[in-house]
Formats: structure tokens, C-alpha cells, sequence
């Protein structure tokens, strides 16, 4: 009987402690982020609702082709708090995603939201790759109109697969998602990581290291 007692007890403690873990209930209408503000925490602090107005909680210019005349050819135009201090607390963002002809949004994660992409132009190719140790590749075609869902956190792409531009959008499910571009983060970062080590965890000669980090 007192192992029962303690068993749903335990039971009790594990579902308050994950109760207590999801994120809170807005306790007020909104939150504009007070980008001036000095003070630091997880996200940014509430601008006098007095102060508000309707410009914070509007952008304008995702209509605009973003200049993809880069070693990748496609350009990420972000609206996140940054851009939009009204998305503060909401838990959401988007992205407009612009390819050139065979351009290729490069394997990158995103840490803190799973991304939901609408193709509006064009064909693309997309995918993510599941954790270790499966590594499992989930890929698909997309053409216009077509959805895919990428997982939070885990490592995806898409390449324009067409004979022209092509274009994307994208819902996040944070105001602040950030992103990892995978090569650069691996062999652009500041200082360099050793290449006794990137030769090692890729199974090639350091010269090839070398050359790779050259170029970022």
C-alpha cells in the first residue's frame, strides 16, 4: 500500500513539474519588445503600452526579392522581433526565402522552432535529417503550393530544382529561432576550430581542412 501511495505520488510530482515546464499564458494583450531598454532577460521587456503603436506590430517590404547574388544564390528576408517589435511573447515568426536558378538554402538548424515552409515559385527540393545515431534523410520535391514541416532543431535545406527563381515562405514557432548554418558554424568560426579535429571527425586530410576554412 505505501508503495502505491509513493508510486502516485510520483506520478503526481512528474505531471506538476511538466505543467510547470510549458510556456506560460500571456497575462496581457501584448508585449512590444522595448528594443532600448538596457535590462536583460529571456526575450526583451514590455514597452509602455501608452507608447505603442500601430507600426509596431507591422512590416513591410516581404514583397520585395531578396538579393541572391551570393556563393549559396538565396537570400532569407526575417521577420522576427527584431524586425517586428510586436511579435515579443507571441512565439512566432516568418521568413520569405528567395533561390536563385539552382540556388540552395544551405543544411542549417534552428534551435528553438520547428519551421513550416509554403513554396510560393517554383520547385524545390527540400528534406531534414533525423538525430543520431539513425541520421534518417526525409526528402521530398516541392511545387507551388506544396508544404513541408521541418522538426525544431533538426538539420535541413531546400534547392531550387528549377530552370528559374524561386520563392518560399515560411512560419516559425518562435519569435527569435535563430539559425545554425552548419558550414559555417563548422568551418567559420571565430577563433577557427583546430584542424586536427575537423580532420578527424570528417575523415579527410587536414589540406582539405585547410582549404575549406579558406574559404569562409
Amino acid at each position: 500500500m505505501a508503495s502505491r501511495f509513493l508510486l502516485v505520488g510520483l506520478l503526481l510530482a512528474t505531471i506538476s513539474l511538466v505543467a510547470l515546464a510549458s510556456d506560460p499564458s500571456p497575462l496581457q494583450d501584448f508585449c512590444v519588445a522595448d528594443t532600448d531598454s538596457k535590462v536583460l532577460v529571456n526575450g526583451f521587456v514590455c514597452k509602455d503600452p501608452k507608447m505603442v503603436k500601430a507600426e509596431d506590430f507591422t512590416f513591410r517590404g516581404l514583397n520585395k526579392m531578396g538579393d541572391t547574388n551570393n556563393p549559396v544564390g538565396s537570400n532569407v528576408t526575417q521577420v522576427n522581433v527584431n524586425q517586428l517589435p510586436g511579435l515579443n511573447t507571441f512565439g512566432i515568426s516568418m521568413v520569405r526565402i528567395d533561390y536563385a536558378p539552382y540556388g540552395q538554402n544551405a543544411p542549417h538548424t534552428h534551435p528553438r522552432a520547428t519551421e513550416i515552409l509554403v513554396v510560393i515559385e517554383g520547385s524545390l527540393l527540400v528534406g531534414f535529417v533525423t538525430s543520431n545515431t539513425d541520421n534518417k534523410l526525409f526528402t521530398q520535391r516541392l511545387e507551388k503550393g506544396d508544404v513541408f514541416v521541418f522538426p525544431e532543431g533538426l538539420i535541413h535545406f531546400q534547392q531550387n530544382v528549377g530552370h528559374g527563381y524561386a520563392v518560399a515562405i515560411a512560419a516559425l514557432s518562435s519569435q527569435n529561432p535563430g539559425a545554425i548554418t552548419i558550414a559555417n558554424a563548422v568551418f567559420g568560426s571565430d577563433p577557427k576550430i583546430s584542424d586536427d579535429i575537423l580532420a578527424k571527425a570528417f575523415q579527410v586530410d587536414k589540406e582539405v581542412i585547410d582549404k575549406i576554412q579558406s574559404n569562409f
